[in-house]
């Protein structure tokens, strides 16, 4: 019964978030300047006259309330919402970019997890050691690091300065290739993004492991279970590494939400992905509010799941942690 309320309260917190998100973003876009989506559509010299008939033809001159719930309409139920912008289904062009930003946002995902995890590891059992004061060097450049900027660098060392060495012959300059076509190319082409965007979690995340492990280490129940004779890795292990992942689960969550719903933004157009991240940066640049609209709710969607999945796994981690 728990169990059922925790995923009812969170269905209907992921429709509330849902619709105040389509509503902010809605109003948003017919407020700023230069939305007028009629003005955009009617070309570079329009006249009255065109535009009027746009707004008539397009629906535009309607209440805002009947727009939106027009455009809602197209999105949930006739799937037929049109791109101000090139006049083209917007649902058929985000399932084709879906793959491709699950596939960049998953991989990095696994890799700063669990490079975060192993040298904020390393840095707790090492604390005021050398390798620990490497591992805080190399995790602040991380942080410090621009994606973007990271990505430009690696594209022009890697694939083309210091292409010809055969270390680095076999990276591809950008692009992609789907799983399912060759699952080796498809790795090949998500390398360099991969690393571009899991390269600032790794340093934060490391950081935070350190932290909590260190923490955790002079509890008193770790402290009984040395006691008790367990061994120095069982006790790692089963005790103070299981706690010290309870905030990280909850910064992975907001973070993989994070990533599938902005920060590929920053790495998509890069390395030429044509992922939703690279959609959404063309929408944006048009002021294209029908795709921005469908790109903010599937955002939306995914961060409230992945944060309602990461309270379950609390319970796991620590049963004492009761979520209602």
């Amino acid at each position: 019964m728990r169990s059922a309320r925790f995923w009812l309260r969170r269905l209907a917190g992921l429709v509330l978030v849902l619709f105040l998100l389509s509503v902010i973003v809605f109003l948003i876009f017919n407020v700023i300047p230069g939305g007028d989506p009629a003005i955009r559509l009617a070309g570079r010299h329009p006249t009255p006259e065109n535009i009027a008939a746009i707004r008539h033809d397009w629906g535009f001159n309607r209440p805002l309330w009947v727009q939106y719930g027009d455009m809602m309409n197209r999105l949930f139920v006739k799937h037929d919402l049109i791109s101000y912008q090139d006049q083209t289904k917007v649902l058929p062009t985000i399932g084709r970019g879906i793959p491709r930003t699950l596939s960049l946002a998953v991989g990095a995902a696994v890799i700063w997890l669990f490079f975060g995890v192993l040298f904020g590891v390393i840095s707790g059992l090492t604390a005021g050691r050398w390798p620990d004061r490497v591992l805080t060097v190399v995790s602040m450049a991380g942080i410090s690091t621009p994606i973007f900027w990271l990505g430009a660098v690696l594209l022009y060392l890697l694939t083309f300065q210091w292409h010809s060495s055969p270390l680095f012959s076999w990276l591809p300059a950008g692009g992609y290739v789907n799983l399912t076509d060759d699952p080796g190319q498809w790795a090949a082409h998500l390398v360099l993004p991969w690393i571009c965007l899991s390269v600032v979690s790794i340093g934060f995340y490391s950081r935070v492991v350190r932290s909590s492990l260190l923490h955790t280490q002079s509890a008193d129940y770790v402290r009984t279970a040395r006691a008790m004779g367990l061994s120095r890795g069982r006790v790692l292990l089963r005790h103070t590494l299981r706690t010290s992942l309870i905030p990280l689960t909850s910064l992975f969550a907001l973070d993989f939400g994070a990533a599938i719903g902005g920060t590929v933004i920053l790495i998509e157009p890069v390395f030429g992905i044509n992922g939703i991240g690279q959609y959404a940066q063309q929408s944006v640049a048009h002021l294209d509010l029908p795709p921005l609209m469908a790109l903010t709710l599937y955002g939306g969607f995914f961060i409230v799941i992945v944060n309602a999945l990461a309270d379950a796994v609390f319970t796991f981690l620590d049963p004492r942690i009761v979520v209602e």
